[in-house]
């Protein structure tokens, strides 16, 4: 029997990993503040994620283990998209100079599944199973522009159109119209909409029914991601990279 009715205990447990994971690390008091729960319940939940080895303690301070690595590396493993495009996107890299990602939509967010830096790359926060807001990247734009209307609106209901930097789109019939811009050029572009000072372009991979099951993006500094480079070259790259992921993904 499914139930939609969320188990308190359990809801409590993910919250405080979920916070420990944005706070690297924290103390019992500072958790149960952020939870709004008892520090005595908040300890019991704190003792059995470390007694079942969810968490490590250090001095006063809980945080994430490794086990959560186990169980990402698994999740992403099974993932078919993942080890078919995986060399194409180290490629993309090497020839771009730039830092190469592949991501995935999941739960409405968009996840990074991979990403290879090239010799050139600048230092960014992104890392294998970061979850974004979709209308903030050009992979995340990408996915949506060749899903259902209907599907994109419910990824909006959930989770909103939430302003990362002043060139994130907030408005939802902006948004649409871009989409409608993706579709008709076949890629996609953001231009310091989640990291100012950087552009994206960004590729779909689709199945044979023209759905987006994943994109493929280079991400550069925006003095280096101009003329005809952003217009024209890397837009040619990407679009040959999900190409090629495309065909490997039907005969594989």
């Amino acid at each position: 029997m499914s139930t939609t009715v969320p188990v308190k205990a359990a809801k409590i447990s993910l919250e405080i990993v979920e916070i420990l994971r944005e706070r690297n690390g924290a103390g019992v008091s500072e958790i149960a503040r952020a939870v709004d729960k008892p520090t005595s319940t908040v300890h019991d939940h704190l003792q059995t994620l470390e007694q079942e080895e969810y968490l490590v303690k250090e001095g006063t301070q809980y945080h994430v283990s490794t086990r959560f690595l186990q169980l990402g590396n698994q999740a992403r493993s099974r993932k078919k998209v993942y080890e078919i495009a995986r060399p194409e996107v180290d490629e993309l890299a090497e020839k771009t100079g730039e830092h190469a990602n592949l991501m995935i939509e999941e739960h409405g967010l968009g996840v990074f599944l991979y990403k290879a830096r090239g010799p050139d790359a600048v230092q960014l926060d992104t890392h294998a199973g970061m979850r974004v807001p979709l209308q903030t990247t050009a992979l995340g734009k990408t996915i949506m522009a060749f899903r259902p209307r209907s599907e994109v609106e419910s990824y909006l209901d959930r989770h909103g159109l939430p302003e990362i930097t002043e060139q994130s789109i907030t408005d939802r019939e902006e948004l649409f119209e871009t989409l409608n811009q993706v579709r008709e050029r076949g890629y996609a572009y953001d231009d310091e909409e989640r990291v100012k000072g950087m552009r994206c372009l960004a590729a779909p991979i689709t199945d044979q029914d023209d759905r987006a099951i994943a994109a493929v993006s280079v991400s550069g500094p925006k003095s280096r991601m101009q003329g005809d480079r952003f217009s024209n070259e890397v837009p040619e790259q990407i679009l040959r990279s999900a190409n090629v992921i495309e065909v490997n993904l039907t005969y594989s």
